[in-house]
């Protein structure tokens, strides 16, 4: 390896461990962002971004006269507060970082660095801040709400592209093995896409705090179709404002949402699970095979989660994991469509290859 290169490698190295900061910080951002709705304080801080004009939240007798003199409509709670504000200063932290990985890619552009997706997520970043600021001064409207942890969800998976391009080098089976494993690829941008659209329905029960409008299982209120209004319950015109904390829609329409929710899980355990059953018997004599039972470890375990969600009535920290868990599948899915790959899969066995060795990524 010449100088050069070894320089170059230095720095695919450095920038590959900053964004592996980058997305676990990002998963910390996501939880804190669960932690912050569900403990009902999303609007712990009415302004945005600081908090009653401070930038902490307002601890003395003085500054709390103060804020409740700049905002007499919402009076100082302190155990409301702080959750919005850990939650902002984590985030902040996490544009920081991307920023930085961003300039670091283009201050060494000439080490041949990725340099088009490191922008892209800065830019993202700057959108992601816009919808927390707006979460804020459209009082938790739920479009925004939902698109908000959408974008959350999206900056966790270019970060995680990011890091994995950034790796160097990857495991592969034998070649024969390997064009056999590519061939469950697009099944699983289906499974992606189901994952993707699960996501979005969790984000919109959240907004709308549907999760408890059934409580029971497998029936809804004791029935196995309940009544229920979808025309309301996904209706995407709802009016901003005037205030969406605890929700505004009526229970049918919540009632529909839960269900829908509950459908998509069942849909994505059904479908993601046969998949990754049928890949592991295809990947489990190669590199491939531990992530397969990873994912499948994480499906079951979210699926668990969700039903323990219902049955113990939200309890914080299963809440907050089943976010987590969310957050983790979906990245799974994506570590396994890079290592399967075509670029990534080598043209025809070299002589002597052997199972499972090194091949540049």
């Amino acid at each position: 390896m010449t100088e050069t290169q070894a320089r170059a490698a230095q720095h695919r190295r450095f920038m590959g461990r900053l964004a592996l900061i980058a997305t676990l910080l990002t998963v910390v951002v996501v939880m804190l962002g669960a932690w912050t709705r569900l403990v009902h304080a999303g609007l712990g801080c009415p302004d945005w971004p600081t908090c009653y004009g401070f930038l902490s939240v307002p601890q003395s007798t003085e500054h709390i006269a103060i804020a409740e003199a700049r905002f007499p409509e919402a009076p100082v709670d302190t155990t409301k507060g702080w959750p919005e504000m850990i939650h902002r200063y984590a985030a902040a932290s996490l544009g920081m970082l991307v920023f930085a990985i961003a300039g670091y890619a283009v201050w060494h552009r000439r080490e041949k660095l990725p340099l088009k997706l490191p922008l892209f997520i800065a830019g993202f970043v700057v959108l992601q801040g816009a919808f927390g600021m707006w979460t804020v001064t459209l009082k938790l409207w739920p479009q925004v709400v939902s698109l908000h942890l959408l974008g959350g969800f999206t900056t966790l998976s270019l970060l995680c592209l990011l890091a994995l391009r950034l790796r160097g080098k990857v495991l592969q089976p034998d070649v024969a093995k390997a064009r056999a494993l590519a061939r469950f690829r697009p099944w699983l941008f289906g499974g992606l896409a189901l994952v993707i659209m699960q996501i979005g329905l969790g984000a919109w029960t959240t907004s709308n705090y549907a999760a408890v409008a059934c409580t029971d299982l497998p029936t809804c209120q004791g029935q196995w179709w309940p009544d229920m209004d979808f025309r309301h319950g996904f209706d995407v015109t709802q009016a901003v404002g005037p205030n969406y904390l605890g929700g505004q829609l009526n229970a049918d329409g919540r009632v529909a949402i839960h269900v829908s929710h509950r459908i998509g899980a069942m849909t994505v355990l059904l479908y993601l699970g046969a998949l990754l059953v049928l890949l592991w018997r295809q990947a489990r004599q190669t590199s491939i095979g531990p992530w397969v039972l990873l994912s499948g470890g994480v499906l079951l375990t979210q699926v668990m989660l969700g039903m323990a969600n219902i049955l113990f009535h939200i309890p914080l920290g299963v809440a907050v994991a089943h976010n987590a868990l969310g957050a983790g599948l979906l990245l799974t899915v994506i570590n396994l469509l890079w290592r399967l790959h075509p670029l990534r899969l080598p043209r025809r066995a070299p002589a002597g290859q052997t199972l499972d060795q090194e091949v540049p990524a």
